[in-house]
Formats: C-alpha cells, structure tokens, sequence
C-alpha cells in the first residue's frame, strides 16, 4: 500500500513539476491565437471553454484502456506501479502534451501530418497509412466489444447492437464536434473519476469480499512473484499497459482538442494534466485489481473464471460500491469503450481530409469520407476480437515512438531540451522491437535474442537522431 500511496503522490506531485517544465519547453506563445478561434467552422474548430475541452480530452484518450490496461498489467505485480507513475510523467504526459502542441501549432493538423513536417514525406506518408489502420481497428474493437457485453446484460441480438452503435458513431463522426462529443463526454468523464475515486476509497476501508485490505497484505508477496504466463516485463508490460502510461493512440485524438482550445495558456492543463488523471486512474485500478484477488495466481484465474477484464470490472464494482458499482461497472465496459471508439472514427476522418485537403465544413464531404471507414468496419467486426487486439497493442505503441521521435526534431528545431522525447523514444523502440520479435503474433524468436536486436535497433536510432538532427533542423 505505500508503493500505491507514494507512486499516487509522484504522479500529482509530477504535474505539477515537471509538467511545467515540460510546458516550458513546449515553446509556447501565451499570446497566439490557437486555431479555435482564427479557424471557427462550427464542425470540428469550435473554441469551447477549459473544464469541457479537459474532460473529453480525458475520455477520448481514456476509454476503457487505463481500467482494461491496468487490470492485466497487476498480473506483473506492484512494478505495475513504477510504470504507470514513471511511465505517465516521463513519456505518456510528454507525448501527449507536445502531440497537442506541435498540432496546435500548425492549425490543429492530424499526428501524421505533423509527422510529415518534421521527419519529412515518406514518413508521413507511412503514418497516414499506420494512423488510419490503427483508428479502424480501435474503432471496430470498440463496436464488437461494448456490443457482445451489452448482450450478455439484456439479451438482445448482437448483430443488432452492432448496428445500432455504427449507427451513433456515424453520427458522432460527421456532426459537430459540440453537438454530440461536447455535451456527452464531460458527464462521462466525471462519472469515470468518481468510479476510481470511489474504488479507491473502498480499498482502504472496506475487506474486498472477506479478503484482507492491500495494506495488511504480506510484503513478500509480489515482492518475487512472477507473471503467470511467464511474460518478461521488459517489453511485455510495456504493452500491456499502454493508456495509463504511454499510448500512440493519444497522437491521434490531441489534435481534435487542439481545434477546441481557446488559450495556449490551457495546453499544460487540456494534454498533460489528463494524461495525468488517466494515470491516476490506471494506478487505482491496478493497486484494487491486487487488493481484491490477492495474489498474482488469483488475478489470472480472475481473469479466466469472469471473461476477461471487463469481467473484473464487473465483479469489483457491484463487490465494493454495490448498486451505484453495478451501475458505474456498466459504464466502465459499455459506455466507455463506446466512446474511444467513436472519437477514433472522428480522427481517422479528419487524418484522411487533412491528407487530401479535403473541406470539412460540408456535411456531405464528411460523409463521403466516413461511409467508406464504416464499410471497413463492419467487415472487420466478423474477424477474431482477440487478433485485432493483439496487432493493435504493438502498433499503439509504434506510433508511440514514432511520435516521440518526432517531437523529438520539434524540440530541437525550437533550441529546446529535445531529450525529453528522444529518451523515452529510445526506450520504447526497444521494447516495440524487442515485443514484436517474441510474441505470439510475431517472430516468436527467443527472448534473448529479441531483446538484445532491440537494445541494438534502439541504440543505432538514438545515434542516427543524433548524426542527422542538424539535417532534419534544416
């Protein structure tokens, strides 16, 4: 329990010192005018006011990813915690601060052609691919999934759920960024806080269905315990906890935020401050997640016996809230998925006009984008959930660092600390390297030889950055 409590005091207590020297580095101008308000078309750059603009950057980039995430990752035992924390404030937080910067910056454009600005055309070309493929499959992982849960809780046919929740996130993708996202997101953010707010002050209080509180738990018993599966933390864990410490797919969903944002003075607050709240909500959900069960032995069986995380969620909420629980839990698994999977249809449309200079403000130009992503999807939600989900957790994190790297050229082109992105690039092209090299749905190389192929990838690139950042600075 005193790794949770200091790990919880770091992550607050991080904000608040290194954001804002990370915000200082960001190279802002308090004075300029952000693309909300030189840009207003009343679809997608919309000035809204702080509070607003802050909760649904917290949902878009949240969902069910830091609750889901965070669940699997306490099969690794409270090191759990160190990433999360370290991961949040050193990575995750800068990532996402400097994605809605860089986007602001340059009128509110899509991560990949932010990409294409500073490590030129052939990578952007390659991220408009990546990001598109990668938010066609968050957005279709977040139909199949909310759709079979809402199944087994009221009975009624799947496939008609399904088109039911194409039908909203049509909606949501092709109306007005305030009509629908603006007024919903909020709420749902809110009750998202209280949910692991309310978790967490169970954990002390209350005895986890007879079982002992986290504090009188034994000191040794994640002190030496290994993951079930027997999954390396170095890069497993990595993956396994993506939204909660570092996730690409918050590269995506800045920039629709950074259309919203009214005072560049917000940044600090809109990009780091909720990559910090959805840190916090990561770490609540891990530390329960191991107060509940007990044992790492536990929490897999867990897994197993309830059907997965959203299984846990379940079973936690009704244990320890009750009623309000069983309600919330229903949020966590249903509503929450459902709403990272229509932002996600969102950007890969804005990407696709961005990268044809397509205009937006006619509705049937939207359309014409979004029909044809729809036609994908549905196709896409007849294939095996648990294979889109294993490519999609590696390709979040490659478009992670592929980010990183280029905030990396951003920092340096403005004579800024550019380490502070090129570091966590570094670690991270390791541990994509490295995970894709030994795991199911890769290589299925050796352990040793994919780590030290991805020690040696990532160390040529930090020396490549190196050699060439006066090039990529001209």
């Amino acid at each position: 329990m005193i790794t949770f409590l200091v790990c919880l005091a770091v992550l607050i207590g991080g904000y608040f010192i290194y954001g804002s020297y990370v915000y200082k580095q960001g190279n802002i101008d308090e004075n300029y005018k952000t693309p909300a308000v030189t840009m207003e078309d009343g679809v997608d750059y919309i000035p809204m006011p702080l509070y607003k603009v802050l909760l649904i950057q917290f949902l878009n980039i949240a969902g069910t990813g830091p609750i889901f995430g965070a669940i699997l990752g306490a099969c690794f035992g409270p090191v759990a915690f160190l990433w999360i924390t370290l991961g949040t404030i050193f990575a995750g937080a800068v990532h996402d601060f400097l994605s809605g910067v860089t986007s602001l910056k340059h009128n509110g454009i899509s991560v990949s052609e932010i990409v294409g600005i500073y490590l030129g055309k052939t990578m952007k070309n390659v991220m408009r691919v990546f990001s598109v493929v990668l938010l066609i499959l968050v957005g279709t992982v977040f139909v199949t999934s909310p759709a079979g849960l809402l199944t087994n809780l009221t009975g009624l046919n799947q496939t008609l759920l399904v088109g039911i929740i194409i039908v909203y996130y049509i909606l949501a993708t092709v109306l007005p960024v305030d009509k629908i996202i603006g007024k919903i997101y909020p709420l749902f953010g809110i009750c998202l806080i209280l949910m692991a707010i309310g978790l967490c002050g169970g954990m002390f209080i209350n005895h986890f269905n007879g079982t002992a509180p986290m504090m009188e738990l034994n000191k040794e018993t994640f002190s030496t315990s290994l993951h079930p599966d027997g999954l390396n933390v170095f890069p497993f864990l990595f993956v396994t906890i993506a939204c909660g410490a570092l996730s690409g797919f918050h590269a995506t969903q800045s920039p629709m935020m950074a259309r919203c944002v009214r005072n560049a003075k917000e940044t600090k607050a809109v990009f780091y401050g909720a990559m910090v709240v959805e840190g916090v909500v990561a770490l609540i959900w891990c530390a329960v997640t191991i107060s509940f069960f007990g044992s790492i032995e536990a929490i897999s069986e867990g897994l197993k016996t309830y059907g997965g995380p959203s299984g846990v969620v379940n079973l936690i909420s009704k244990e320890l809230l009750g009623t309000v629980g069983a309600i919330l839990a229903v949020l966590g698994v249903v509503a929450c998925p459902i709403t990272s999977g229509d932002t996600a249809f969102r950007s890969a449309r804005l990407t696709i006009a961005d990268a044809f200079k397509i205009n937006q403000k006619p509705i049937a130009k939207r359309f014409l984008i979004a029909i044809p992503l729809f036609v994908i999807c549905i196709f896409l939600t007849t294939v095996d959930f648990n294979i889109i989900w294993r490519y999609f957790a590696w390709s979040n994190q490659t478009l992670a660092t592929i980010f990183l790297w280029t905030a990396g050229v951003y920092l340096y082109k403005n004579n800024k600390n550019y380490f502070i992105a090129v570091l966590p690039a570094t670690m991270m092209s390791y541990v994509c390297v490295s995970y894709i090299m030994q795991a199911e749905e890769g290589f299925k190389l050796a352990s040793n030889i994919s780590n030290i192929t991805g020690i040696i990838v990532s160390l040529a690139l930090f020396v490549l950055f190196m050699v060439k950042k006066n090039t990529l600075k001209k």
